[in-house]
């Protein structure tokens, strides 16, 4: 018997046949902790951390508001972090079950003694590697990255997937040590300073980059659906956001972690089969409070072009992303050997809620 693909949906009733008839024996012939479809939230409550309010985390949205995650055995409640380095604070302190921000934020938590493992990936190009300038500096006449030289960017927190991003683009242009980096906090307060003249520009994701826009203020000086300028700039494809757990979690809660990276997969397949409208109109009342409905639809539609197709972080785009963490940007190369793929990645419940197991 062909077990059901856990990104289908099916009757419970039909589940339930299924499942009594294939047993314990063949379920783990895929994966020992293979989803309980028919006891929803059987592996308990559980939290997760997200960097910020912003459609780029539509996946977690719409696995916890179609019930994915709960389909698969976990109740898993979305909130909102206010930053990457705020998530995995509160990753490492337990007080959360998983966290969504920059792959760079699991990397820099481990660094620092706390073994976490990304379980996940969200995307092939690092989403908020976008630069967002005012509409009165581009039109005074600066162009490109070069042009920030003596003038500021700004990032959320220090050590952020943001500021990572202002730090590498800046040090690929030359010009590392002529501009001045400003953490201001969240999304909007990041928005609010580049519109208020606060500072020249700042990293953005879509979102802010078509509100800026919409509004007239703003325009993209950097834009990561450019391939040209991408892959000038990175190499190829990158992960840049990933839902991870802490190590302990794994080793004492493993189907929770299937329930989770089940109810992701599913979630990222509706998604890429899904019209940006019907997504909004699924999530936005609830988890994209302060966007403007047509603002989060364009932003969803952007999404879909770097959004990952299938959650897997592949051990070639991992390296891509130590070369931008590395050269003394964010980790050393002594760092950088005690963070291999093979201990940070776990892919193996990517590939079970998949069936590539």
């Amino acid at each position: 018997m062909t077990l059901p693909s856990p990104t289908q949906p099916m009757p419970v009733l039909r589940r339930r046949q299924l499942m009594a008839g294939l047993g314990a024996t063949a379920l783990a012939g895929a994966w020992p902790f293979a989803p309980a479809w028919a006891q929803r939230g059987k592996f308990g409550n559980a939290e997760c951390g997200i960097a910020s309010i912003d459609p780029l985390y539509a996946m977690v949205y719409v696995g916890a508001k179609n019930g994915y995650f709960a389909d698969a055995g976990l109740n898993l409640k979305p909130m909102n972090a206010q930053s990457g380095p705020r998530a995995k604070q509160m990753l490492a302190a337990g007080q959360i079950f998983a966290a969504v921000s920059g792959v760079n934020d699991a990397v820099s938590l481990t660094l620092a003694g706390k073994q976490a493992v990304l379980v996940g990936g969200f995307d092939t190009r690092i989403p908020f590697a976008n630069i967002l300038i005012s509409k009165k500096l581009y039109d005074s006449g600066v162009r490109d990255i070069q042009g920030l030289a003596g003038r500021s960017i700004g990032i959320t927190q220090p050590q952020s997937a943001t500021w990572l991003m202002a730090v590498y683009l800046s040090d690929r242009a030359g010009i590392k040590d002529k501009v001045q980096i400003r953490p201001l906090g969240d999304f909007a307060t990041m928005l609010g300073a580049v519109k208020s003249g606060s500072v020249d520009c700042c990293t953005a994701t879509y979102s802010m980059l078509n509100k800026a826009q919409a509004e007239g203020w703003g325009v993209p000086l950097f834009d990561v659906t450019d391939t040209a300028k991408w892959n000038t700039a990175f190499g190829g494809d990158i992960p840049g956001v990933g839902i991870y757990v802490m190590k302990d979690s794994i080793d004492k809660r493993p189907e929770a972690v299937q329930a989770l990276v089940t109810g992701l997969s599913r979630a990222t397949d509706y998604l890429h089969k899904t019209s940006a409208e019907e997504v909004v109109a699924l999530i936005g009342a609830e988890y994209l409070q302060g966007y403007e409905r047509q603002l989060s639809i364009d932003a969803v539609t952007n999404f879909k072009k770097v959004w990952s197709p299938d959650n897997l972080i592949g051990p070639q785009h991992y390296e891509r992303l130590m070369a931008v963490m590395g050269d003394g940007r964010q980790m050393s190369a002594e760092d950088a050997a005690r963070v291999p793929y093979a201990n940070m990645v776990d892919m193996r419940f990517v590939k079970a809620a998949r069936g590539l197991a």
